[in-house]
């Protein structure tokens, strides 16, 4: 499992031309944000003369030494012009996702000459790049201390994060096989595989039910324990003993297991009915606990898995990411929607809800555990990962909550600027309902991260 925040290549370009002083002053006053902004990064420090690079001849001593530390993505501020050829060839040579930014010029001195054509130093190396086929994330040409470029590196940082998951490879664990009615999870491994680095690890249904059902069996002591802390922690109706609980809390802690040993980023899970029969209980609960430290899809929902995976990359893991459903329209707010399903994390729900496991309020079914809560307010993200006919397209958009109606499970409304036109393009896409939803705004950064994952498109649903 990746976790690590990534790591920067900070490549300084500088150029025989201009001022050399003004260039290495502007070097130092990058390192120290950088350092202020606890960003992880690898510099050219004793490695080239100024920690610049000046000439064409200084590329290969740039990337052998960017190579060996590893950098995950790779920043060539233009300190007071730019030497094209070599931004050009290091982009390439190195093969990572890059970012293209330098300070705005100042007024030219009283004699009328200038210390530094940063903006048109920035012109010639973005030509290189689009020459050679190397994609750039740019950061509008502006000061040290504006908005802009903390929050252009921050975003940077965010979409390298995220697509790293495809670059350097992801795991999915899938437990149980698909049922036979859920015709919309259908995925094609080989090519997620073959395009993605998607592994998709098949795990035996029945292997994990008896080894999670000896788990709580032989730690007796512990689940009846877990499950009377889970009885003071939530509303708990309809057991008429403890051991479907004990079970359920012991598939939770099954899966995490699997996460650390198999070395999944995530799991998928089958969801009904084997567990629920082999449990005596709906596993809300143990969806909800995993989905907390791991990404994770019922219904065998593996894209879904890879849509909550790239939101918590790019929110930096600072919150759970959880699949949710669009289901039904505001009945009074055109531009409002329901984001439900059941297995949130508790994280997630509304400080003034109670959680509660109660019973199957659209399947007929004697057996409770189904989560019941209504999730908190604030900024949201969704997303979704999808794609047929070797079109894959991730989705995104944001939006914020809303005052709505009471249901049941687990649920916030959602407000957006025009849901009509996320409506149609979503109907239209190659998608389905299950979404990824994240508190905060992320869609910025996921889309930026889709200029680095080969053969991966973005679509905008919150922007006409």
């Amino acid at each position: 499992m990746q976790n690590t925040l990534p790591l920067l290549g900070l490549c300084p370009i500088g150029k025989f031309v201009f001022s050399n002083e003004d260039a290495v002053r502007y070097k130092e006053a990058i390192q120290a944000k950088l350092r202020e902004w606890r960003v992880r990064f690898v510099d050219l420090e004793g490695v080239l003369e100024d920690g610049l690079v000046k000439d064409q001849s200084h590329v290969d001593t740039a990337v052998a030494h960017f190579r060996r530390a590893e950098v995950d993505g790779l920043f060539m501020p233009h300190c007071n012009f730019g030497t094209e050829g070599a931004v050009g060839m290091i982009g390439r040579k190195l093969g990572v996702p890059a970012l293209l930014w330098g300070p705005r010029d100042e007024v030219p001195l009283p004699d009328g000459r200038r210390l530094r054509d940063t903006l048109c130093g920035l012109f010639a190396s973005s030509k290189v790049l689009h020459k050679l086929g190397v994609p750039f994330t740019y950061i509008e040409n502006c000061r040290l201390e504006d908005p802009a470029f903390r929050g252009g590196v921050d975003r940077f940082l965010r979409a390298v994060h995220a697509a790293n998951i495809f670059r350097k490879g992801v795991r999915i664990g899938w437990i149980g096989q698909r049922i036979d009615f859920f015709w919309t999870t259908i995925v094609n491994e080989s090519e997620l595989l073959e395009r993605f680095h998607v592994e998709v690890l098949p795990l035996d249904m029945m292997e994990f039910l008896q080894q999670t059902r000896q788990q709580a069996e032989l730690n007796q002591e512990l689940y009846e324990q877990k499950a009377r802390d889970l009885r003071r922690q939530v509303c708990v109706e309809g057991f008429d003993s403890d051991r479907p609980l004990m079970y359920v809390l012991s598939a939770a802690d099954r899966m995490l297991s699997l996460a650390e040993e198999r070395g999944l980023d995530g799991i998928a899970l089958q969801s009904f009915m084997s567990a629920v029969d082999a449990f005596g209980s709906y596993c809300s609960y143990a969806e909800s606990a995993v989905s907390e430290r791991v990404a994770f899809g019922a219904e065998s929902d593996i894209h879904g898995v890879l849509s909550d995976l790239l939101l918590r990359r790019a929110a930096y893991g600072e919150g759970a990411a959880y699949l949710a459903e669009f289901t039904v329209r505001h009945p009074e707010d055109d531009n409002g929607i329901l984001l439900w399903h059941e297995g949130a994390p508790l994280s997630m729900r509304h400080p003034g809800a109670v959680p509660r496991l109660g019973h199957h309020w659209i399947l007929p079914s004697p057996l409770s555990g189904m989560s019941h809560f209504r999730l908190k307010d604030g900024p949201l993200t969704v997303c979704r990962f999808d794609g047929d006919g070797g079109d894959y397209r991730l989705a995104l958009g944001q939006g914020e909550s809303m005052e709505g109606p009471d249901t049941l499970n687990n649920y916030v409304w959602m407000k957006v600027d025009n849901w009509p036109r996320w409506e149609r393009t979503l109907m239209e896409g190659p998608y389905i309902h299950h979404v990824a939803m994240a508190y905060g705004h992320h869609a910025d950064a996921l889309e930026e991260a889709c200029k680095y994952i080969d053969g991966l498109k973005a679509v905008r649903l919150d922007r006409a």
